[in-house]
């Protein structure tokens, strides 16, 4: 046996916080060399933070990469550490990893397949660093090795497979088994999405079986710059089996994993695999002196978080995904709280329920005193001595009436307010709406009237609502969180300059139906921790509605639409992928054939117009949290022109085949 006691470390790092995110790497190192850990595995460019975008092109951003990666190094005294950073050769940019050795630098690897796609941007930036190269980078007045690189540490023999360089199908990993390596570290910053954790133990597992190695897998965690959140989930694994896992979205700045491994048997796994064929030859393999301290078996502790073996894991994960972003963008932000308008509808109730799980979930992980310390620049109320105390100093709600309110939903409103712990407040707005109606009506010289005005007199009394809830976030120096969902951005069923005001729009990823699905979850169920929460009963028992129109018209979102599963699925098959009229027709045939070609040709017209006419408003959405891969956001993931021809051409065509009544080619 060759035992040693390796290590994967998630850090929440954020964008060019040099000393922040030196501080987190140093706490990590510190950790694990606590843990009598020998190889440390930190995540990918951890010293810049990952989601620097068009800063990499900045000089004096290598500049100071470079100099942070020397202020660590000294650390690294008696371990093998690896970190990432951009590094500049020959007039290129590459994503790197360094491998640190003792104290000292050994040697840079170059990831050779970058990100390109959905919310990934990496080819912008960064070169691929080409199979075989290898050159000279100089830091600091000394020169390094830099290229497709292996480390001979002592014995044990480390290459690196770069996050995206793990995802491909002609994986790194297969030439490194070839080249003798005993250890894979994978240092990575692989964004959340529902699920997505489980295809990355598949490729650590099959890694570790099929190269014959131990490998470990690093990743951030928490929201690093905005829109994408990191679950972390650190792993270690050897001989196909999982033998270590650390927490997924934890609240830590970093967190260490460590296991003793047994390198000797991962070796012998391999040369048991009669069709391995090792190359017999030492290029590009960089020897370092180091020695591994004597460790002792131990047993594996991949057991995950209770939460994670729910039968309800989306809904878990939902909840914890957006309940980290928030905290994250509360503190890294320096706002002093949130603020939502608060409607007694499905949107606004799950975004103060989230808001509130922001702090609630943090408590009861690291305590009170500890989620004090994180938001220390806010002045803590003397009387915040539970986490439902501090949810109250940092959550406010403000529901705000016209004349088209009902009772119903301002004691949902209410209800839901006093059940998370809110401050909840009341506005009436009706006499500003009124005003406006007047002044308009005044110079046009004629009454505003529903038959007429409909659209108008809808909209100005959300936007008679903003200004009251902006004043009051500016005044609390708070977050004012916009509530929109997905389903609603795709058609544009929200006024501009209204309901979409806000610095963070923390549900405009996910749909609707799921939405009121997980609140319905939360009323019976809820989280592993804390359970159900029963005062949203009175949100879940309306039928959704803008209430808008005067209550005489029984306004109802989906019949001003189309059913939201319908829109959903409308919106997965034309957006996701990529499907034109006739086909997401072919698909609603399929799947609704209880409804008539009339209706459902109105439904997919309606669809397909809004979509194109409201691309506009998805441009001025506020940031919002990237959850999976049906995202609409134009900045990260979907692009459509703001100007279009609106699917004209393909709807008569529809229109025409449908009415044939002849069957598609």
């Amino acid at each position: 046996m060759k035992l040693l006691k390796v290590a994967s470390g998630v850090l929440n790092q954020t964008p060019l916080d040099w000393d922040g995110n030196r501080q987190r790497i140093l706490a990590a190192i510190e950790s694990a060399r606590n843990q009598s850990v020998s190889v440390l595995c930190l995540p990918e460019l951890c010293i810049t933070g990952y989601g620097c975008e068009d800063a990499f092109f900045s000089g004096d951003v290598l500049r100071l990469a470079k100099e942070v990666l020397v202020e660590i190094a000294p650390s690294t005294n008696g371990m093998i550490v690896s970190v990432g950073l951009p590094l500049l050769s020959r007039g290129a940019l590459y994503n790197a990893a360094c491998l640190l050795v003792d104290g000292e630098i050994a040697g840079f690897v170059g990831k050779r397949h970058l990100a390109g796609t959905g919310i990934h941007y990496e080819p912008r930036w960064f070169k691929r660093w080409p199979r075989d190269a290898r050159v000279e980078v100089e830091v600091e007045g000394n020169n390094y090795p830099f290229g497709d690189l292996v480390f001979n540490c002592g014995g044990v023999v480390i290459g690196f497979e770069i996050c995206e360089d793990a995802w491909v199908a002609d994986r790194i990993g297969n030439e490194l088994v070839q080249r003798g390596v005993d250890m894979i570290l994978n240092p990575s910053a692989s964004h959340f999405a529902f699920a997505k954790h489980r295809i990355r133990e598949r490729f650590v597992l099959e890694g570790s079986r099929a190269f014959g190695v131990v490998y470990v897998y690093s990743n951030l965690v928490g929201n690093e710059a905005g829109r994408a959140i990191y679950d972390g989930g650190a792993m270690i694994a050897s001989e196909g089996r999982m033998i270590a896992q650390g927490p997924r979205l934890t609240y830590e700045e970093s967190h260490i994993t460590a296991v003793t491994v047994d390198v000797e048997a991962a070796r012998m796994s391999r040369a048991r695999d009669d069709s391995y064929e090792g190359e017999l030859d030492d290029r590009d393999v960089i020897a370092v002196s180091f020695s591994f301290p004597e460790c002792q078996p131990e047993a594996p502790s991949a057991q995950p978080a209770a939460w994670e073996q729910s039968p309800h894991l989306k809904e878990e994960e939902f909840a914890r995904a957006v309940a980290l972003g928030l905290f994250d963008y509360l503190r890294k932000s320096h706002s002093r709280g949130f603020v939502v308008s608060l409607s007694g509808g499905a949107d606004s109730a799950a975004v103060a329920t989230l808001s509130a799980l922001s702090i609630e979930l943090g408590v009861a992980e690291l305590g009170l005193d500890a989620i004090k310390e994180r938001l220390a620049y806010i002045p803590a109320s003397e009387s915040a001595g539970t986490s439902r105390d501090l949810v109250h100093q940092l959550l406010t709600t403000v529901y705000q009436a016209t004349r088209n309110s009902s009772s119903t939903t301002r004691e949902a409103a209410s209800s839901v307010a006093q059940s998370v712990a809110a401050q909840f407040l009341e506005f009436d707005v009706d006499d500003l709406v009124q005003s406006y109606i007047s002044i308009v009506s005044g110079s046009l010289g004629r009454e505003l009237t529903w038959q007429q005005d409909d659209l108008a007199l809808q909209n100005i009394q959300a936007r008679a609502r903003a200004p009251g809830i902006w004043l009051l976030a500016n005044l609390r120096g708070a977050l004012l969180l916009s509530t929109s969902n997905r389903s609603e951005a795709a058609v544009g069923y929200t006024t501009m300059d209204g309901d979409t005001c806000g610095g963070l729009s923390p549900i405009a990823g996910i749909d609707k139906a799921f939405l009121r699905q997980w609140l319905c979850w939360m009323e019976s169920q809820g989280l592993v921790e804390s359970g159900p929460i029963p005062a949203l009963a009175a949100v879940n028992a309306q039928q959704p509605t803008a209430e808008l129109r005067p209550p005489g018209a029984q306004q109802t979102d989906e019949e001003d639409l189309m059913p939201y599963d319908v829109l959903d699925q409308i919106e997965r098959a034309a957006i996701r992928d990529k499907l034109g009229p006739r086909e997401v027709y072919q698909l609603l045939k399929g799947t609704r054939a209880e409804q008539s070609d009339e209706q459902l040709l109105a439904w997919l017209e309606r669809f397909f117009r809004l979509w194109s006419r409201n691309q506009w408003k998805r441009e001025r959405y506020a940031p919002s949290f990237h959850l999976d891969d049906e995202n609409l956001d134009p900045k990260t993931w979907c692009r459509f022109p703001i100007l279009s021809g609106g699917f004209e051409r393909e709807l008569l065509e529809l229109v025409v085949v449908a009415s044939s009544r002849h069957k598609f080619p």
